[in-house]
């Protein structure tokens, strides 16, 4: 399914020739943004803080209200003070997003800190494609470099961006730049499907706390409230026997990172298929927990309701 037959489903995913070229401009704006030093990019950042944070309040009240409900126990003070925090990061994360289109693979390899590729590789070594899951916690844009390190295709999950292609060119071309393709949701399986076919090993990886429809299968309870999740991870692994492994991603310093592949399952088939999904839930909302103010609360992630005929997964 290509752009102008997502457009046909979803009208928001039109562009007209006047938006077109505005968010060619736009881009092109990035992109010259993106060769300024680190220094510059985190003074600019401050500066963004305190426009979204205190002139614009950016999501203000979505990111009170998701965080109330994951901390009820927290006092308003300490909602505040990770509410502040997680602004702060948030606006760091924009222009680290940003620069991914200029580093260099020797700058980003001073930041970044890998740990866990060995085991990835060892079942490269004996054949088998393996499954990634993360969340939007920290930077998982950077995730990319990982690639650089590992045998297997990296595959990442992405949403198409709505009625902006230039922008979604921009994402796509950044992820890509260490080797890996990306491709589109609702396209996942048939890319799977295919590299299987062709006996090419891959690691498909998801940032999986992503909102899917209301209609999804599989619900549970994510952060104290009824969260719906795609099954398709849970599927793969288990009609493959694919190893499905939790990237951790954790903050070293402004700009640095540390990214841990844990092994969640080394054979998906030997348990029930809700098993998989609900430890990667159960370890999200522990990491979470551990970070809050990393955690990407500006998404409205609970927008659904759950549907009256779809039991919640426990």
């Amino acid at each position: 399914m290509n752009r102008k037959e997502l457009t046909k489903i979803d009208k928001r995913f039109h562009e007209n020739t006047f938006k077109q070229i505005i968010n060619h401009i736009l881009v092109g704006l990035l992109i010259a943004v993106s060769w300024l030093p680190f220094w510059i990019l985190y003074r600019l950042s401050d500066a963004l803080y305190i426009i979204i944070r205190f002139v614009i309040k950016y999501r203000f009240k979505v990111i009170t209200e998701n965080l109330n409900y994951a901390f009820p126990e927290k006092t308003e003070n300490e909602i505040s003070e990770i509410r502040n925090k997680f602004y702060r990061h948030f606006c760091d994360l924009v222009f680290e997003s940003v620069k991914l289109h200029s580093i260099n693979e020797k700058e980003i390899a001073k930041r970044v800190i890998t740990k866990g590729t060995e085991i990835l590789n060892s079942f490269y070594d004996s054949g088998r494609s393996i499954i990634g899951l993360t969340i939007h916690h920290n930077n998982w844009e950077w995730s990319g470099i990982a690639q650089s390190k590992l045998k297997h295709l990296i595959l990442p999950v992405y949403n198409p961006v709505r009625g902006n292609s230039a922008l979604e060119n921009f994402l796509v071309q950044n992820r890509e730049r260490w080797g890996s393709k990306c491709i589109p949701v609702h396209k996942t399986l048939l890319y799977t499907a295919g590299y299987q076919s062709q006996g090419l090993l891959t690691g498909l990886y998801l940032i999986a706390d992503q909102t899917p429809p209301a209609n999804s299968k599989f619900w549970t309870f994510f952060l104290n409230r009824e969260a719906p999740f795609f099954s398709g991870p849970e599927k793969i692994a288990a009609k493959y026997n694919q190893p499905v492994f939790f990237l951790h991603i954790k903050k070293t310093g402004r700009g640095k990172y540390s990214f841990e592949l844990e092994l969640l399952f080394e054979n998906p088939k030997e348990v029930e298929q809700k098993e998989i999904l609900l430890a990667y839930v159960r370890r999200a909302e522990e990491i979470i927990r551990q970070e809050p103010e990393y955690y990407l609360w500006s998404h409205r992630r609970w927008k659904h309701k759950r549907p009256e005929d779809i039991p919640l997964t426990l």
